[in-house]
């Protein structure tokens, strides 16, 4: 029988004990420090490229298009309709009225359309918002002596005008709204498809599954998908929903293409192939979220007389509800981000369309800022970076709905 030691030994025991206790402390204090210090540098690097000054130069000067004293995006429809009829040529015009007629356009599209058709701005350099800060001087002498004919302006390249207009091949005309589209109809598929599966995987594999060499197969199985590369899902979308499953993923099924000309890369392949990208963690989180419900719960339902459904879905359920939901939340932000499986089943990097329903082609937010990282110019590095501020915010939007939705039902329980 080993003894606790007495006098001296004692207090070198507790000291070491401390001082052990005082190193752990230290090393994760350092980690916390360490994480923070690298989501503020890449935070800052978002930011920074995100916003500052750009020479611009233009077609036509929005200074001789407007009266001394008045601001061009300020000017009514009848104004911006004249000065379209006035600069662009005949043609045009009559693309556009067939597109939609003039007179029904809203002040901001007439607005975009002046800017697009008639100033045609062209970026020829970009500043960090650190250099626009406190190098504005050297911004100054460089524009002067590299760009004499450019205009000096202050750019958020994230703005109401970037999130509502279509991918474009002139940068300064570029958006991101096809992209919005496409990933939010993607990540509402995947959702629809993942989270009733997995917590249905989930109930029965806790709730109603034997203890057999089968069932702890499927136990094991999922635990090893949960590590499996997202390349090896994107694959595996391609092989099912894309080839054969392509009359339903592309809507030939329906009616709603030529079974000819069907292809199967549309919004519901990418959906269904991110949902079982994410399934296995759904399943596992929603596992143990049910196991960490207390028998006692489960045996006072049956005390009354209860079924085992009953008492799972109005007693199991309410009370493993905000754990699956968290499991959830963090499957979710894995997929939102994901561009390999997209790649693989056929997301393009140049959508100037809106995705019109699950059948359509589609791209994503990952795979524009991919595009745009891709090229050379470094304007597309600050269309890149107010892509990846969209991103974050979307993600944030939707996990605060989820966070909302799991208080709500720890406050009913």
């Amino acid at each position: 029988m080993s003894h606790y030691p007495e006098g001296k030994p004692l207090q070198d025991f507790i000291a070491a004990r401390r001082r052990r206790g005082r190193v752990s402390l230290l090393v994760f204090q350092s980690a916390t420090l360490i994480s923070i210090l690298v989501l503020g540098a890449l935070l800052f690097n978002i930011i920074n490229q995100s916003f500052g000054y750009a020479a611009v130069s233009y077609r036509i000067t929005p200074a001789t298009l407007v009266e001394p004293g008045m601001a061009l995006e300020e000017l009514p429809e009848d104004a911006l309709i004249a000065i379209l009829q006035q600069h662009v040529s005949t043609g045009v015009l009559r693309r556009l009225e067939s597109e939609k007629p003039l007179a029904t356009r809203s002040q901001q599209e007439l607005y975009a359309l002046v800017v697009e058709r008639v100033l045609d701005p062209t970026t020829q350099k970009t500043w960090t918002l650190y250099d626009t800060l406190f190098n504005r001087k050297a911004i100054l002498a460089e524009r002067d002596a590299s760009y004499p004919d450019a205009y000096l302006e202050f750019r958020s390249w994230l703005n109401p005008r970037f999130l509502t207009s279509p991918q474009s091949n002139k940068p300064d005309l570029a958006g991101v709204r096809p992209a919005i589209l496409g990933s939010l109809m993607t990540i509402l598929i995947t959702i629809a498809f993942a989270f009733p599966v997995g917590i249905s995987a989930a109930i029965y594999l806790e709730e109603y599954a034997e203890e057999n060499f089968f069932n702890r197969a499927i136990q094991t199985n999922i635990a090893n998908l949960s590590g499996v590369p997202s390349i090896i899902y994107g694959l595996l979308g391609l092989a099912i929903f894309v080839r054969v499953l392509n009359p339903l993923t592309s809507g030939a099924a329906f009616g709603l293409a030529d079974p000819a000309t069907a292809n199967g890369r549309t919004i519901l392949s990418a959906g269904l192939t991110l949902g079982l990208l994410i399934l296995p963690l759904i399943i596992i989180n929603a596992q143990e979220a049910i196991r960490a419900v207390p028998s006692s719960i489960r045996q006072a339902s049956y005390g009354i007389g209860a079924t085992q459904w009953q008492t799972i879905w109005h007693h199991v359920l309410p009370q493993a509800m905000p754990g699956i939901l968290t499991g959830t939340i963090l499957a979710v932000s894995r997929a939102i981000g994901e561009t390999a499986p997209l790649v693989v089943v056929g997301a393009s990097t140049f959508v100037a369309l809106d995705p019109s329903g699950p059948f359509s082609r589609f791209t994503a937010l990952p795979m524009q800022i991919y595009q745009w990282t891709a090229r050379p110019q470094d304007v597309y590095r600050n269309l890149a970076a107010a892509a990846i501020l969209t991103l974050l915010l979307m993600l944030l939007s939707l996990n605060a709905t989820a966070i909302l939705l799991r208080n709500r039902y720890r406050r009913r329980i």
